[in-house]
């Protein structure tokens, strides 16, 4: 069942939402008759909602739009992923569900028929109406796609996640991941010699192994581990010598018993890293650069299938902090318009926006006023995100304020390893404005902010239903 169906059964506004729909100019056109007319000379552009609930719901996902790839049908976004519970057949399996907006020289029925012929080859049959089905796929809008956030808040917009079975997802490690229930926790794992705050500390494997177990045990989520010093001045090593740090530390880190159920991230700009790091077994690609370091990049994620972290830096570790890099009329504005062409180009290259987490780059290519900008500016970067693609602004949002030079600046604290108050109350402020995971290198103090946090935002929601 099609996102779109879901929220006019869960919502009971069907021939509102018709009436609605038909003002927009939407046409579905998932029952209109078999009819032959001429492809279209021109692009049109289309959206097209997708379902599944049986087998590997991912993988049908993926099949699906390769195929649509191949029959001319060019995507150009993707939408969040959601999981939701069946409606009007109940007694079935959850449903995954997205859609995407392309473009196509094909006709409304010509594309009609394309896409009944992808799911037939996919073994879609007649079967039960609303019933089970490897993939479901609808056409929501052709010619015409303006209004789509109005579209959602016409139907509840963020009050529908978490309600009637409905949750907006991510694929990892073999499962799905909804990063709303709760703030994840992020420990740092540096394996350089030069990093800011621990360098030097983890460079064997046993103290490597050890940290990791230390972090899992005091409540992290998941496990950043990295062998490239970003710092200011940072000199970049080779591909080959940060493979050498890290590929050992990896391996062992992803044979500890300890590490069923956590999540394993690798911080790279490098594509060659990546991909080996994905082929031992991490779950993540947590990348600086956003793709800005390494033109590989984004080709080598979309075959990965692994969730991708793009960061906002200006320049490099080497330039980020000069003259140039921190001017800035309106940061967050400015910060938004750059992480989202960054984003775009990586969904452009065929990474989907249900695998992309976002980071406003806190230290990075910024002074301390503008760091203390982006803490508390969390939901400007997701409005002014939202203005260019919806499914981005959605997107989960991780901070790394921890040990940061602005926190020891404010504070007056000098050395790094004494920031960690620092480092709690701007987590804190973070959380509280929106941050989704916290990346730190003192888990188990974090770990009780964020849970306060989480709360305090609970209650905070619970307050509103009730007045409404």
């Amino acid at each position: 069942m099609s996102t779109l169906k879901y929220l006019r059964a869960t919502g009971n506004h069907l021939h509102a939402a018709r009436k609605y729909l038909q003002v927009l100019g939407f046409s579905s056109l998932h029952t209109a008759p078999n009819s032959s007319v001429e492809l279209h000379s021109q692009d049109e552009e289309v959206v097209i909602a997708l379902g599944s609930n049986v087998g590997n719901r991912l993988h049908s996902f993926k099949e699906a739009l390769k195929l649509m790839r191949q029959s001319g049908i060019h995507i150009t976004r993707h939408a969040c992923l959601y999981e939701t519970a069946p409606a009007y057949v109940t007694d079935q399996p959850r449903f995954l569900n997205s859609a995407v907006r392309a473009v196509t020289k094909l006709g409304p029925h010509e594309l009609l028929a394309a896409l009944k012929k992808i799911e037939k080859d996919m073994g879609r049959t007649d079967g039960i109406r609303y019933g089970p089905r490897p993939i479901d796929l609808d056409i929501l809008f052709y010619g015409h796609s303006g209004g789509l956030s109005a579209l959602w808040e016409k139907f509840g917009g963020e009050s529908l996640i978490g309600e009637e079975g409905m949750y907006r997802v991510m694929p990892v490690a073999d499962g799905l991941l909804d990063w709303s229930r709760r703030t994840l926790v992020m420990g740092i794992l540096n394996l350089t010699p030069d990093s800011f705050s621990d360098g030097g500390n983890f460079q064997s494997v046993q103290s490597a192994v050890s940290q990791v177990r230390l972090m899992i045990s005091e409540g992290a989520d998941i496990i950043d581990i990295g062998a490239q010093s970003t710092r200011p001045m940072a000199s970049r090593i080779s591909v080959e010598e940060e493979l050498g740090r890290l590929i050992p530390v990896l391996e062992a880190v992803m044979s500890m018993p300890e590490v069923e159920g956590k999540l394993i991230s690798v911080d790279t700009f490098y594509s060659e890293v990546a991909s080996e790091a994905v082929s031992k077994g991490a779950h993540l690609i947590n990348d600086v650069s956003a793709g800005q370091l390494d033109t590989n990049m984004f080709k080598v994620m979309a075959d990965l299938d692994v969730p991708y972290v793009a960061m906002h830096m200006r320049g490099d570790p080497c330039t980020m902090q000069n003259s140039e890099n921190l001017k800035y009329d309106n940061v967050c504005k400015e910060i938004s318009s750059e992480l989202y062409s960054r984003v775009r180009e990586a969904e452009m290259c065929g990474i989907p926006a249900w695998r992309i987490i976002v980071d406003p780059g806190i230290g990075f290519s910024k002074k301390t006023e503008q760091n203390l900008d982006v803490l508390t500016g969390l939901p400007d970067i997701r409005a002014e995100i939202s203005k260019r693609s919806l499914a981005i602004s959605h997107a989960p949002i991780l901070i790394g304020p921890s040990r940061k030079r602005f926190l020891g600046e404010i504070c007056s604290r000098p050395a790094a390893v004494e920031r960690d108050p620092a480092t709690i109350a701007s987590v804190t402020a973070g959380v509280l404005c929106g941050a989704n995971i916290v990346r730190v290198h003192n888990v188990k103090d974090n770990l009780d902010a964020v849970k306060l946090c989480d709360a305090i935002l609970r209650q905070r929601s619970s307050t509103m239903k009730f007045r409404e």
